[in-house]
């Protein structure tokens, strides 16, 4: 955003220059980031001062030469050689002095430098107004009637000098500051001076004989709408002051009314819009949506299909406008242009923004009303327009103004605790000094207590609804660099976090993960609701979708890793990187009856070989468990404890697989994806998938190492071969061993299974090793053959197992 200084100066009395400006604006929130100068000429007449010719006499070797001395404010008078046949005695001029530079109407710049001319020295150059690019004449000298003393600056006697222009980097919070007058709203607090709003008394209706009737039929979309019609203009250029005004800070200008309604809404922040009265048919004007597919041709020829969510100002037959956004090719004004009416409305930020969006419109009015303007500066904008089209286009104003604001939007009620305003801010300001800046920023004391502060907001300070808000206004306004910092720092305050070393232990499990040989993936949590489609109503129902949405291809919250990760792996794939390894770490979202659950979930995906192929071993292809040991050593590493191993149910996206569950909550799910679900994703090779449940696992994270002497007596190993049903699994087997032996077993694997012709049909024979150690004593052959006949009768008593010989 760019503000004019000479403008702002036009609305805040200061002497402090602009470099001084900037740093109190960037202190308060509106951060500078540049200073440009722009001059209204070229060259800004630098160098250029107002001179008197004291003198004026033939040259001895020219007759169409004169050689001058002049009086520029310096020592000693300049001897001038000057062409011009109007130069004479007495005359106040403009004077181009030595080093100096003019930049010609028409012509290429060139540096005065001192000369001889025939002969005669000449220190500088007598100028016409062609010469200094101001105007087109060369037909002689500019002669000035002005008693300013010799050698001041021709700039300042011409009002063209240099301007100073800030370029704000406007945050989304503060709509209030996007005008010269919102910024000198905060200068106000800032400097202790009162802004100078442009005067209105002078407004007056004329007659009553070009009345435009206003109907607003969705008041949600328009609060408030008001017009009013002014007749008998004349459209043209703006004056030169308005056009270096508007060319200051990068706007062009393109005639007298539109320019108007460009400088009022940069000046006081309410966008407005000029129709011509004599294309709205009817003589009424209708805020209205329309049928979808309706076509309408904006003001840059474009012709757009309107939607249903669309806010069109229309008039009797059709629309003619689309409301906060743009205006439309037919009803705009044009140099036949005899009569307008001006608009000047509050409309909602989030249908101006939905249409904004929805049609890849950005203008300065849409900029204005997604953030939300002041309700209340709708009749003063409009008024201001008329009388500034009045002094530049002519006319009269020929209607009273219509204003359409059934439902006024009233100030927000905010209750201020004046010692906790002093805790947030680190330092006591005293009641008079919040007080004070509270008044200087627009937010009005209602009430007052010891205690507190009854305020009322604004509907401008659209940023400010709370009480930590109002506070925030206080800060940047006092100085956040006037907070005095103790030697010895403390705080009031500690957060109670669930886990304190919740960054460290996931930085430790992300680099254990990277270390197997996966690499990190970061995608968008914005995705494609078609993706859930298949999955059924029920899945599409719980998608939190995205309001304003740029892409068709981006509309809801994604709820499952699975489909991101996917888009990853389709692009490497089809570029040939077909052995991969990826996690990711990030957010998914649902939503049931209204209600918004964001958690986070850790992701693993494994496709093509594991290990690559060399001379020593044939490549392999990833399988269920290559990407099941890494999970659970993750988990290991989390202290996840005991956890049981359950059959994968009721999930949308893998055919098969496992579940770790602990205390009934499902901390991590594996398995291969459906089929399906990869090839809608266009990834015909099998995928296995992992997802934990990230939230879970670092809420009940602790760090305890627990550290066990080394044994010093040997551990023995014993070996069982069981046959079992083929719905028997390791961890069934491992839990009843565990059961049975407590003390003794250390730790039980399963190092062979065997499924085929020489066993049973529908059962499977797995290889068990049993690690057995007493930390007390020898174990003797007595004890380890009485442990392993309890381990064979409970196998076959609980898991129906045959003990193979």
């Amino acid at each position: 955003m760019l503000i004019s200084f000479d403008w702002l100066k036009q609305l805040i009395h200061t002497d402090k220059t602009a470099e001084e400006i900037g740093a109190l604006l960037t202190g308060a929130g509106l951060e500078v980031e540049g200073i440009d100068t722009f001059d209204m000429v070229q060259g800004g007449l630098e160098g250029i001062v107002i001179g008197e010719v004291l003198t004026c006499e033939r040259h001895p070797d020219a007759d169409r030469l004169n050689i001058t001395t002049v009086d520029i404010g310096a020592a000693e008078p300049s001897q001038i050689v000057c062409g011009a046949p109007n130069v004479a005695a007495g005359q106040k001029v403009v004077v181009a002095t030595v080093n100096s530079t003019l930049y010609p109407a028409g012509g290429e710049p060139f540096k005065i430098k001192k000369s001889k001319i025939r002969g005669a020295v000449s220190e500088g150059m007598i100028c016409a107004e062609d010469e200094i690019g101001i105007g087109q004449s060369h037909a002689g000298i500019m002669v000035l009637d002005t008693d300013l003393p010799n050698g001041t600056p021709a700039a300042g006697f011409f009002g063209l000098g240099s301007d100073k222009v800030f370029e704000i980097g406007l945050t989304p919070n503060r709509a209030d500051a996007a005008s010269h007058f919102g910024v000198a709203r905060d200068l106000q607090a800032l400097l202790h001076e009162h802004v100078i709003l442009p005067k209105v008394g002078d407004f007056k209706v004329n007659n009553t004989s070009r009345p435009i009737a206003v109907e607003v039929q969705n008041t949600e979309a328009c609060p408030r709408y008001a017009g009013v019609t002014v007749s008998g203009v004349k459209v043209g250029p703006s004056p030169e002051w308005m056009q270096k005004r508007l060319r200051a800070i990068g706007l062009s200008p393109i005639n007298n009314i539109v320019d108007v309604t460009n400088y009022v809404l940069h000046e006081l922040g309410q966008p407005l819009h000029a129709f011509d009265a004599d294309k709205i048919a009817g003589n009424k004007i209708v805020v209205r949506t329309v049928e979808a597919g309706t076509t309408f041709k904006t003001l840059d020829g474009v012709e757009r299909k309107l939607n249903p969510t669309d806010l069109m100002i229309c008039n009797a037959e059709e629309p003619m406008a689309i409301g906060g956004v743009f205006g439309g090719e037919e009803s705009g004004v044009s140099d036949e242009t005899t009569s307008i009416f001006i608009e000047s409305a509050y409309f909602s930020p989030d249908w101006v923004r939905r249409t904004g969006t929805a049609h890849g419109l950005k203008t300065d009015a849409s900029f204005r009303f997604e953030r939300g303007t002041d309700p209340h500066m709708v009749i003063l904008a409009l008024k201001r327009a008329a009388l500034l089209v009045q002094e530049v286009a002519g006319g009269e104003v020929s209607s009273e103004i219509v204003d359409i604001y059934p439902e006024p939007i009233k100030n927000r009620e905010v209750l201020l605790n004046i010692e906790r305003t002093h805790l947030l801010i680190g330092q006591y300001i005293g009641v008079e000094r919040i007080k004070a800046i509270l008044t200087d920023l627009g937010i009005l004391i209602t009430g007052e207590s010891d205690t507190h502060l009854s305020l009322s907001v604004p509907p401008y300070k659209v940023d400010v609804t709370r009480e930590a808000d109002v506070v925030e206004e206080i800060l940047r306004i006092y100085g956040f660099n006037h907070i005095e910092m103790d030697e010895n720092l403390a705080t009031t305050f500690l957060a109670k976090f669930p886990n304190p070393y919740a960054e460290d232990v996931t930085e430790t499990i992300m680099s254990y993960i990277a270390a197997n040989g996966f690499h990190e993936i970061i995608t968008n949590s914005i995705t494609n609701s078609n993706y859930y489609q298949p999955a059924g109503e029920a899945e599409v129902a719980s998608l939190v979708k995205v309001v304003n949405y740029n892409s068709e291809d981006l509309d809801v919250m994604r709820k499952s890793m699975v489909f991101s990760g996917l888009e990853v792996l389709r692009r490497n794939i089809n570029r040939r990187q077909r052995d991969l390894k990826l996690f990711e770490l990030g957010k998914v979202y649902e939503q049931q009856d209204g209600d918004y659950k964001e958690s986070c979930r850790l992701s693993l995906y494994m496709t093509g070989n594991v290990t690559a192929e060399s001379w020593k071993q044939p490549s392999m292809k990833s399988a269920f468990h290559d990407l099941a040991g890494v999970v659970q050593n993750v988990l290991r590493k989390l202290n996840a404890g005991d956890f049981e191993v359950q059959n994968l149910a009721d999930n949308n996206y893998m055919r098969q697989g496992i579940a770790y569950v602990k205390n009934n909550t499902v901390i991590a799910e594996l398995g291969v994806l459906d089929t399906s679900v990869a090839r809608f994703m266009e990834v015909k090779e099998q995928v296995w998938y992992a997802e934990l449940n990230w939230d879970y696992l670092l809420k009940k994270y602790k760090d305890k190492l627990v550290a066990d002497e080394l044994p010093k007596f040997p551990e023995v190993r014993r070996d069982l071969s069981l046959v079992v049903d083929k719905n028997v699994t390791f961890d069934q087997l491992k839990k009843v061993a565990f059961k049975v032996e407590r003390k003794l077993l250390q730790g039980v694997n399963v190092f062979d299974v065997y499924e085929g012709d020489k066993i049973e049909a529908g059962k499977k024979a797995y290889a068990l090793s049993f690690t057995l150690q007493d930390k007390q004593q020898t174990l003797t052959d007595k004890v380890i053959e009485s442990t392993m006949n309890r381990l064979m009768q409970q196998f076959e008593k609980q898991l129906g197992a045959f003990i193979r010989k």
